[in-house]
C-alpha cells in the first residue's frame, strides 16, 4: 500500500489522523524493496543464463555419467538441505523452504530426461512421470506449504494419467478396448481429483493447513475443468466412436469416482465451505456421466454446461467465494456467446448477421457485469 493513498484516504476523511499515522508507520516497517529484489533477481538470472550458455556450448564434450552425477548431486544436496534445514529457513521464510522442494522436484523431473538422452532410451512418458510422482510425491505431501507444491502435485498426477491414457488408447483408438479396460481408464483421469478430499481432511488436521488448502482448490479446479471439457467435447460431436474422453464409458466411471470423491469431501470437511466444495465435486461427476449421453446435440450439452456453472456460482454465493463466483458468471457468459454462433453459423456470414453477433457479445458482456456486481458475494472467503 502506497504511502500517498494512505494520505488520500485521511484527506477523504475516511481515516483519521491517528489511524493514517499507524498505517505509515506500519508501512515503513515493513516495506519492501522491490527495486533491490529486482536488480538483484535480474543479476541472479544473468548469472543462471550465463552458466546455462557455458553448459550447453560444452554439452557433448562432458561425459554422460560426470552430467548426470552432477544433476543427481544438485538433487540430493537440495533434499539433504530441506532434511536438516527445513525448521529454521520454514520459521525465517516459508516460501524459501517452498522454492527448494519445488527446484528440487523439478530436477527430479528432468532427471529421467537426462538420463534417457545419456544411455540412448526411449519409454512411453507415462512411465517417467510415474516414477517420479512415486519418488516426489511424500516429498512434496510431507513438505509443501504453498500453491508451488500442490500446483506440481496435482499437475503431475494429471499429466502422469492423462500421458497413461492416450498412450493405451493410442492417442484416440479405443475399438480394441473391453469394458474393463473402458472404465479403469475412467478411474485414471479422475485420480487427480480425490486430491480434493484428501486435502480437505488435512486442512484442520496439519500444521501447514495453506499447502492442503492449495491442494483442495487445485484439485477441485481440475474436476470442474474436466466437467467443463467433457460438456465442450460432446457439443463439438459426441461421445460416439473415439477415444476417452469421446468414450462413454469411461466417461462414466470417470464421472463415478470424482462424484463420490465430492461425498467423501462432504464428510471429511464439514461446515458451509467444504460442503460446498462437496457439492462442486460431486456435481462436476454428475455432469461428466450425463455428458456421455449428449450424443450431438449441441443445446443438451451447452445446457449441462450451464448447469455446472450455475451450480458452482450457487455454491459460490452460499459459501461467499467472490472470485469463484464471478468465474462462474464469466464461464456462463462466454458460453452463450458460443453456443449463440453455433446455433445460428450461418449468420455470420453477412454483414447483418455480423452487427448481430456483435450486439449480442455487447448485451451478453453487460448483462455479466451486471449480475457479477449485484449478486457477488460484498467478503471474500478462502475456498
Amino acid at each position: 500500500m502506497s504511502a500517498r493513498k494512505i494520505v488520500q484516504w485521511h484527506e477523504a476523511g475516511v481515516i483519521d489522523a491517528a489511524t493514517r499515522d499507524a498505517l505509515l508507520t506500519y508501512e515503513d516497517a515493513h516495506a519492501r524493496p522491490l527495486l533491490l529484489w529486482a536488480v538483484w533477481g535480474i543479476g541472479a538470472l544473468a548469472i543462471g543464463l550465463g552458466l546455462v550458455s557455458v553448459v550447453a556450448a560444452n554439452w557433448e564434450e562432458i561425459p554422460g555419467l560426470a552430467r548426470l552425477g552432477f544433476h543427481l548431486a544438485l538433487i540430493a544436496g537440495l533434499l539433504a538441505l530441506l532434511s536438516v534445514r527445513e525448521e529454521a529457513l520454514a520459521a525465517k521464510s516459508p516460501w524459501a523452504t517452498e522454492a527448494l522442494m519445488f527446484v528440487a522436484a523439478a530436477l527430479g523431473l528432468t532427471f529421467f530426461g537426462h538420463l534417457g538422452q545419456v544411455y540412448q532410451t526411449s519409454s512411453p512418458l507415462w512411465q517417467p512421470l510415474g516414477l517420479w510422482l512415486a519418488l516426489f510425491a511424500p516429498l512434496l505431501l510431507l513438505t509443501g506449504r504453498g500453491w508451488p507444491a500442490a500446483l506440481a502435485l496435482v499437475g503431475g498426477a494429471a499429466w502422469t494419467a492423462w500421458e497413461y491414457v492416450t498412450h493405451i488408447t493410442a492417442y484416440g483408438d479405443t475399438p480394441g478396448l473391453g469394458t474393463a479396460w473402458r472404465l479403469w481408464l475412467g478411474v485414471v483421469a479422475a485420480l487427480p481429483a480425490i486430491l480434493a478430499p484428501a486435502g480437505g481432511w488435512m486442512r484442520a488436521r496439519s500444521r501447514r493447513p495453506d499447502f492442503w488448502q492449495r491442494l483442495e482448490q487445485i484439485a477441485l479446479a481440475y474436476a470442474a475443468a474436466l466437467a467443463s471439457l467433457a460438456c465442450a467435447i460432446a457439443s463439438a460431436g459426441g461421445f460416439g466412436g473415439g477415444g476417452w474422453p469421446r468414450e462413454g464409458t469411461a466417461s462414466l466411471a470417470c464421472g463415478a469416482v470424482i462424484a463420490l470423491a465430492g461425498v467423501a469431501h462432504l464428510a471429511a470437511r464439514p461446515g458451509r465451505s467444504g460442503q460446498m466444495t462437496g457439492a462442486i465435486l460431486s456435481g462436476a461427476g454428475v455432469v461428466i456421466a450425463l455428458a456421455a449421453a449428449a450424443g450431438e446435440s449441441t443445446a443438451f450439452a451447452a445446457l449441462l454446461f450451464f448447469m455446472l456453472w450455475a451450480g458452482i456460482a450457487a455454491a459460490a454465493l452460499a459459501a461467499s467465494w467472490r472470485g469463484v463466483f464471478q468465474l462462474a458468471v464469466a464461464a456462463i457468459a462466454l458460453r452463450l456467446i458460443i453456443l449463440s454462433f453455433e446455433l445460428a453459423a450461418d449468420l455470420l456470414t453477412s454483414g447483418f448477421g455480423l452487427i448481430f453477433a456483435g450486439v449480442l457479445i455487447l448485451a451478453v458482456a453487460w448483462a455479466a457485469v451486471r449480475v457479477s456486481r449485484r449478486f457477488a458475494p460484498a467478503a471474500e472467503r478462502e475456498a
